[in-house]
């Protein structure tokens, strides 16, 4: 049996608005405001329990210790000694956005019929840079089962920012498909994160076959617009590819690789939604996925609702019978604050859920267990003067303390 699962990241307690992200606009934009990491989790939980309500799959990843403890002692330094900077860097809950955990190629696509995941390295940002140890962690315990590889990152010459930057095509979940792996050169102001060196060398780790991987370049308008990632301009599943018109940096050639291979390109024109208006609302960084009825459904944050441009343009494709015949909404505003949407919040994986750990796949009464753990442990805020508080460091590791014990997880405890 094959099927689709999407694991969140739970948004750990130490969530904050410190913006490190340069190139995230958003998360410059709140950089500051005090967060409210008890709201923030149980968003992200209501948004699973409302895929569960679709018939989705759904699993979990829970965020790692905090603070990075090893990575300070690295740079010869304390969380109570540490620059404010450095401790905030020590302090990020960014994990919170699984798409960035790892590249995944379902076993349909490999040469030895295993799903292969590869951890990234996420070595752009100092803040993400040191996620990736716990990350692998969690990834060999939940994909043990021999129909799974775990890689370890790609060296960090070359940078990988995971499945964010990384998009299959396919009939269904369980049949081949073609995969397409998106890079940056240059973005005006901002860095590009994912390198094309990183993704050749994840395509050759994953066995994959050189005729149906390309790698495509994204375009510097995106990049210095705000798209520091491809899914925040592009999403596919299934054999839609669901992008706008300035995603990529030859939009004709991706048209023609999905002419040539029966899949459908949706794109939205600019003239239509601009660029800003689609970064904006993050009307791509949405859930796109089959329902078991077969309905291909956008799952949106509440911003995109909020967007006249995005909105108008979405009822317009619904009344045209198009290939997305549904949108669902969900409130990610806590997420959104700091640049992340729906999509930036799990990482999908095709696969037989016999095979992945049981304790990292949720239903609705395990939801109601973290729900709980959340509202009486997670804080209700943080202003960022507060990350070095003694008291708050020690609430933020009693809370990740009990969610472990919960899930029965404990062996995570370090990492």
């Amino acid at each position: 049996m094959s099927g689709e699962i999407n694991f969140d990241g739970i948004i750990g307690p130490s969530h904050n608005y410190a913006g490190l992200s340069l190139g995230n606009l958003a998360s410059a934009r709140n950089a500051g405001e005090v967060s409210q990491p008890r709201a923030a989790a149980l968003q992200g939980l209501d948004k699973m329990r409302a895929n569960l309500a679709l018939g989705l799959a759904q699993g979990l990843f829970v965020p790692p210790p905090r603070p990075a403890r090893d990575w300070l002692a690295a740079l010869g330094t304390t969380i109570e000694a540490a620059e404010p900077g450095i401790a905030a860097n020590a302090m990020s809950a960014s994990s919170m956005w699984a798409a960035n955990a790892a590249t995944v190629s379902p076993a349909p696509d490999t040469d030895d019929d295993k799903c292969h995941l590869t951890v990234a390295n996420l070595r752009s940002m100092p803040h993400r840079s040191h996620e990736w140890s716990a990350t692998l962690a969690q990834l060999r315990l939940a994909f043990a089962d021999g129909a799974f590889t775990v890689h370890g990152p790609v060296p960090p010459a070359f940078g990988d920012e995971g499945a964010a930057n990384h998009m299959r095509l396919a009939a269904a979940h369980g049949e081949p498909g073609i995969e397409l792996f998106v890079y940056g050169v240059t973005g005006g102001p901002f860095p590009a994160r994912q390198h094309i060196e990183a993704s050749r060398a994840v395509a050759r780790l994953h066995g994959l076959d050189p005729a149906r991987t390309h790698f495509i370049e994204q375009s510097e308008a995106a990049i210095a617009a705000g798209a520091f990632h491809n899914d925040v301009v592009a999403v596919a599943n299934g054999p839609l590819l669901f992008a706008h018109e300035q995603a990529f940096a030859r939009r004709d050639e991706v048209a023609a690789l999905c002419t040539a291979n029966d899949f459908e390109l949706l794109e939205v024109p600019a003239s239509e939604v601009s660029l800003e208006d689609a970064i904006a609302s993050y009307l791509f960084n949405a859930q796109l996925v089959t329902l078991p009825t077969g309905e291909m459904t956008l799952i949106i944050p509440t911003e995109a609702r909020e967007m006249a441009s995005v909105w108008s343009w979405l009822e317009r494709h619904l009344a045209s019978n198009g290939a997305i015949r549904r949108v669902e909404v969900v409130d990610v505003r806590q997420s959104m604050a700091n640049g992340g949407g729906p999509a930036c919040l799990r990482l999908r994986v095709a696969c037989d859920p016999t095979r992945v750990d049981p304790r990292f796949l949720v239903d609705d009464a395990k939801l109601d267990r973290l729900a709980e753990i959340v509202g009486s442990h997670w804080p209700v805020e943080i202003a960022v003067p507060e990350l070095q508080r003694p008291s708050l460091i020690a609430d933020i590791g009693r809370a990740r303390e009990v969610l472990l014990e919960n899930l029965d997880l404990a062996q995570l405890a370090s990492g």
